[in-house]
C-alpha cells in the first residue's frame, strides 16, 4: 500500500498539484443528479478513504490544508478562500475549511447485507439529520446496514453526510420499494424482525438470544405504520421516564436499541 502524503503549508511558492480558486470568478455550480458536495473533516476524509466513492474535486483553505493528510490518489487539492464555500454549500453549513465534489454512492442491494447479524430498518424516517445520526450509531454498534424505503426517505446530501461523521462511507444504505415485503424477505434469510413500539408489553431485553435480528423503527411523530408492525415477529419498547419526557427522538431510540443488541454480542 503506497504511503500517504502530507501536504505542505502554503508559505512560500504555491505547491505543485494545487491550484488557486477564487469564488469571485466562479458562479454557483449546478450539480448533476448523481453529484454531491461533501463537507467537514470527517465526512470528506472518510469519502477519500472509501474505494467506492469517486471524488472529482477536493477544496480546502490554506489553514486546513496545512495539516491535511490525503491518499496519494486524491484529486489535486484546490486552494480556496473561505468565501468559496458560501458559493457551493447550503447556508450555515459547518464546512471546517474543506469540501469535496463527489459522485453519490451506488445503492446496495438487500442480498449484499443479509450475512450481517444485525440490521436496522427505518419506516418513513424522513429527517436527514436523524438518518445521519442513526448511521453514526450503526457504525458504533456494529449494525450491518440501514434499510429504508426509497420514496419516503431523504436523498444523500452533504448535511446527512456531515451528521453521519464518516459513517455514510462505511454503513450500507439499502433503499427498497416496500418495507413489509422486505421484512418478509429478511425472514427468509433467517432474521427475526422486532418493531420498536412504545405501547409494547415487552422491553428491549426481549431482543436477546436471536442469532439474526432486524430492528424496525417508525417515523418521527406518527410512529410505525400498522402494516409494517404486523409484518414483525415481536414488539418491544424502551423503558424510560414518561413523566419527564413524552417520547424519544427516533435517532436516540435507535441508538439505545442498537446498543442493547451490541452489548449481548
Amino acid at each position: 500500500m503506497p504511503p500517504k502524503r502530507k501536504l505542505p503549508s502554503r508559505h512560500g511558492k504555491q505547491q505543485a498539484g494545487r491550484k488557486s480558486v477564487h469564488s469571485s470568478t466562479r458562479p454557483k455550480p449546478t450539480l448533476n443528479a448523481d453529484e454531491i458536495w461533501l463537507y467537514g473533516n470527517h465526512a470528506v476524509l472518510a469519502a477519500l478513504a472509501n474505494p467506492k466513492r469517486k471524488i472529482m474535486r477536493l477544496c480546502a483553505t490554506a489553514s486546513t490544508a496545512s495539516s491535511l493528510v490525503v491518499p496519494p490518489n486524491a484529486p489535486a487539492l484546490e486552494d480556496v478562500p473561505e468565501t468559496f464555500f458560501y458559493t457551493i454549500l447550503p447556508e450555515h453549513a459547518v464546512h471546517q475549511g474543506i469540501a469535496a465534489l463527489a459522485k453519490k454512492l451506488p445503492g446496495s442491494p438487500l442480498e449484499s447485507v443479509t450475512h450481517h447479524r444485525t440490521l436496522l430498518v427505518l419506516d418513513h424516517v424522513t429527517d436527514p439529520q436523524n438518518i445521519g445520526a442513526i448511521l453514526r450509531s450503526a457504525a458504533a454498534f456494529n449494525v450491518g446496514a440501514v434499510i429504508l424505503q426509497d420514496r419516503h426517505s431523504p436523498p444523500e446530501t452533504g448535511a446527512l453526510a456531515k451528521t453521519a461523521s464518516g459513517a455514510l462511507e462505511t454503513i450500507p444504505m439499502v433503499r427498497v420499494t416496500n418495507i413489509s415485503a422486505t421484512l418478509d424477505e429478511l425472514k427468509q434469510h433467517g432474521y427475526w424482525c422486532a418493531a420498536m413500539d412504545g405501547t409494547a408489553q415487552d422491553s428491549i431485553t426481549a431482543l436477546s438470544g436471536y442469532d439474526k435480528l432486524a430492528i424496525v423503527m417508525g417515523a418521527e411523530g406518527r410512529g410505525m405504520r400498522p402494516q409494517v408492525a404486523k409484518s414483525c415477529d415481536l414488539l418491544v419498547k424502551i423503558p424510560y421516564n414518561a413523566k419527564a419526557i413524552e417520547s424519544l427522538n427516533v435517532s436516540s431510540a435507535a441508538a439505545i436499541a442498537m446498543a442493547a443488541r451490541y452489548q449481548e454480542s
